[in-house]
C-alpha cells in the first residue's frame, strides 16, 4: 500500500496558529512505529504542475499563489500567510493525491497522508485550503484516460464547497458530502449529494445516514475510481467539529466506505482532510486507524 507524504515540506506558521501542522509528521511516525508499514511504503510525491492545477483552478489564481501576489484578504480567507513554503507544500499536497490515485488504479488502494483540501475554489482558497487536491486529481484521471467515472466521498465534518463548485457540470465526477449543517462553510454549495447533520450527531444516527448516502452515491456515480476524504473532525472532541462521533464510530465509518469499494472491486485513493482534536494524539489515532483499516481491507 503506497503512502504519499509531504510533511518534510514545511508551511511556516506564526506561533499559536490553530492549524495542527505537526499532525502530518506524527501520523507518518505512528504508522512506521506500528510495524504494519515498511519504509518502502512511504513515497515523496512530485509537485502538481501548472497544467495539472489548471484543470481545476484559473491561471490567474495559480499565478497569484506562485508569485506571492495574494493580497491580505485572500491570505486571510485561506488562513495561512503566503510564503514560498506554502506554495511548495500546496503543490506537493495536490501532487500526493494525484500520485495516490495513480497508485490506487494499479494496486487497489493508496493514500495521501495529508490533502483533502476541499474548500479551495477555482479562483480562490478558503479554510486552510490553497489548491483543491481532490478536484485536481479527479480531473487529471479523466484527462489521462485512467478513469472514466469518479466518485468523491467527503466525510470531513465541513462541506466540500470548493469541490462541489469546481466539479459542478462534470457529469462523470460525482460529489457526495456528509457534514454538519450548521458548521463552516456557512454558505454551502450544491454537491451531487449532500447530507446535512445536526450538531451533536452521534455514531448511530451518523452511520444510518452515511449508509443511505453511500448506497445512493455508488448507484448514481457508477465509478471506476473512488476518492475518499477521511476527515477526523466528526470526532466528539474536535475543536471545529460540532458532531459527536466516537473512535469506534469513525472506524465503522471507514469500514463502510471500504466495504462499498471492495464489494464493487473499485480502486480507492484516500486523503486525510481535517482534524482539530483538543489532543493532537486523538487526531493522529483517527487518521492512523483509517489507514490500518484500508490496508486490512486490501488483503
Amino acid at each position: 500500500m503506497r503512502l504519499f507524504y509531504t510533511d518534510v515540506f514545511v508551511l511556516p506558521l506564526p506561533p499559536g496558529h490553530r492549524f495542527p501542522m505537526e499532525k502530518y509528521s506524527r501520523l507518518r511516525a505512528a504508522l512506521l512505529a506500528s510495524g504494519e508499514f515498511a519504509e518502502s511504503d512511504f513515497h515523496l510525491p512530485p509537485p502538481a504542475s501548472d497544467t495539472e492545477l489548471a484543470r481545476a483552478h484559473t491561471p490567474d489564481y495559480i499565478a497569484a499563489v506562485a508569485s506571492g501576489r495574494l493580497d491580505e484578504k485572500a491570505q486571510k480567507a485561506i488562513g495561512f500567510p503566503w510564503s514560498p513554503g506554502m506554495v511548495e507544500r500546496s503543490r506537493r499536497s495536490a501532487g500526493a493525491t494525484l500520485s495516490a490515485c495513480r497508485a490506487a488504479l494499479e494496486d487497489g488502494v493508496a493514500a495521501n497522508l495529508a490533502g483533502g483540501t476541499h474548500h479551495a475554489f477555482a479562483d480562490h482558497g478558503e479554510g486552510f485550503c490553497v489548491f483543491n487536491d481532490a478536484a485536481v486529481a479527479a480531473l487529471a484521471m479523466r484527462a489521462e484516460g485512467r478513469a472514466r467515472r469518479i466518485l468523491i466521498v467527503d466525510c470531513d465534518v465541513h462541506q466540500g464547497n470548493g469541490t462541489a463548485s469546481i466539479l459542478a457540470g462534470h457529469e462523470d465526477i460525482f460529489t457526495f458530502s456528509i457534514h454538519g449543517a450548521r458548521n463552516y462553510p456557512f454558505t454551502k454549495e450544491q454537491s451531487d449529494l449532500d447530507i446535512e447533520l445536526p450538531d451533536g450527531c452521534t455514531d448511530e444516527a451518523y452511520l444510518l445516514q452515511l449508509e443511505a448516502g453511500l448506497e445512493t452515491a455508488f448507484d448514481l456515480a457508477r465509478p471506476d475510481l473512488v476518492i475518499y476524504l477521511a476527515g477526523a473532525d466528526p470526532y466528539h472532541d474536535d475543536r471545529l467539529g460540532r458532531l459527536s462521533l466516537s473512535f469506534a464510530g469513525l472506524a465503522e465509518r471507514d469500514r463502510r466506505v471500504f466495504a462499498h469499494c471492495r464489494s464493487r472491486h473499485l480502486p480507492l485513493a484516500i486523503a486525510m482532510a481535517g482534524g482539530y482534536a483538543r489532543q493532537i494524539d486523538d487526531t493522529v489515532r483517527i487518521h492512523a486507524t483509517t489507514l490500518h483499516l484500508a490496508r486490512a481491507n486490501q488483503r
